[in-house]
């Protein structure tokens, strides 16, 4: 229920506490990029890449590191909630700043209505009459229910629960990798003379890649309830990257090594799993990938309201979004209102073209940090707890070309759609109201 605060006593008004801690922010971090990707990364990379896809997953890790880099360095200079939001407004002012914030957060709103369609399909495995009529109703409804209901009643139970997921999604991988190493013909993993380089798109190739990786950018949005997120952000971030690129090379060689028609497999970690360890073992992966879909959609909660509020805190779009619950010292109204704008794009099917938005707005999030993070070096490079990182200027200049790789790389109907999103945040940010006093 939304609550109504009284906006002219700000003398009273409660604020965010710092309740999660370095460990807990790591968890999250991996939480937000593990997910049902993992579960059809295996078949689609063999599809583009074949053999090559082992390599092209570690050199994607790389790539993606950079941009991890850029973020982590930022996040060290600032303690207050918005990630590349802040950033940018920092850097480039008012403007800019919201059109990243905006488009970040609307891409919050289509994964979370996208995931728990995912869900609802991840759970069909598991009970076959849950993607389709009321049973796919209930199961989109109440999983997002219980999420916005543990993330409102206080950010330490979400970041449990967030860690939680993190450690029983990573269950079956490391099930996976460790048992399944022992099967790997690795004849397999070999590249043969006539194997050619790339059997699909090469920009095909590097999105799927790239967003294998994303989530990553999401970690510093809730700055504002860390304990000290001026070190614990980069920590976490750059703990995370080295676990996922760790994690996806394992699995994708022992997929790779395991499953000869890899390519062709439509649950081929599942499949593979079956091979060398039984029915057991593919009711463990089916698990797991429900596990991994529910836990993504826990950390969007968790993380897109914090979006939401730091836009509104600053005068973009209701104040009761910028309100923080008396008791439970959580931004609520936020957290549910993204969440009923999920649910009616999720059950309306029409989430699918803003799932559209989420290329773009990503790359946008990404562009924005590494042009900021070029300003805010000379800003706050000298600053006693900022990020030291070798090269200087030049990391966020080549996370700033790495990014605009990808964006030539978007087809032009995201690049339409994100287009139409930035004129209508153009015209929200005309009509800004009076912001709030920090």
């Amino acid at each position: 229920m939304l609550f109504n605060p009284n906006l002219s006593n700000m003398a009273n008004k409660p604020e965010l506490i710092r309740g999660i801690s370095r460990w807990q922010l790591v968890g999250i971090s991996i939480n937000d990029v593990i997910g049902s990707g993992i579960y059809l990364l295996p078949a689609a990379a063999a599809a583009l890449l074949g053999p090559f896809s082992l390599w092209a997953i570690l050199l994607a890790g790389a790539a993606v590191a950079v941009l991890v880099l850029c973020h982590a360095q930022a996040a060290s200079y600032f303690d207050q909630p918005g990630g590349a939001y802040l950033y940018t407004r920092e850097a480039f002012g008012d403007f800019i700043g919201f059109e990243v914030g905006w488009m970040t957060w609307l891409t919050r709103i289509a994964s979370v209505a996208a995931l728990s369609n995912g869900l609802a399909l991840a759970m069909a495995e598991l009970w076959s009459p849950a993607d389709s009529g009321w049973a796919r109703i209930m199961v989109i409804t109440a999983s997002l229910a219980l999420l916005a209901w543990v993330n409102v009643v206080g950010v330490k139970s979400g970041a449990r629960v967030a860690v939680a997921l993190t450690i029983a999604k990573l269950v079956p991988l490391a099930f996976f990798v460790l048992v399944g190493v022992f099967y790997v013909d690795w004849s397999l993993l070999g590249i043969p003379n006539d194997q050619p380089l790339l059997n699909g798109s090469l920009t095909e190739a590097a999105l799927l890649l790239l967003f294998a990786y994303a989530g990553f950018e999401n970690t510093p949005a809730a700055a504002g309830e860390y304990r000290n997120p001026k070190r614990d952000v980069p920590f976490a971030m750059l703990t995370m990257i080295s676990i996922i690129t760790l994690t996806y090379v394992a699995v994708q060689a022992v997929a790779l090594g395991t499953l000869p028609d890899l390519a062709s497999a439509a649950s081929p970690l599942a499949r593979a799993a079956g091979q060398f360890a039984g029915p057991a073992a593919v009711l463990l992966l089916s698990v797991g990938a429900f596990v991994s879909i529910f836990g993504n959609l826990g950390n969007t909660t968790l993380i897109g309201p914090r979006y939401a509020y730091a836009l509104a805190h600053d005068g973009y779009g209701p104040g009761m979004l910028a309100s923080v619950h008396p008791r439970y010292r959580t931004p609520a109204n936020a957290i549910i209102v993204q969440t009923a704008l999920a649910l009616v794009l999720a059950l309306s099917g029409s989430f699918v073209a803003l799932a559209m938005l989420s290329v773009v707005a990503r790359l946008a999030t990404y562009i924005g940090t590494c042009s900021a993070l070029l300003i805010l070096q000379r800003r706050f490079g000298d600053a006693p707890d900022a990020l030291q990182l070798p090269g200087g200027r030049l990391l966020p200049l080549l996370g700033l070309v790495l990014s605009l790789c990808f964006v030539a790389a978007t087809s032009w109907k995201n690049l339409l759609a994100a287009a139409c999103a930035l004129v209508l945040g153009a015209l929200i940010y005309h009509y800004r109201r009076q912001p709030r006093s920090s």
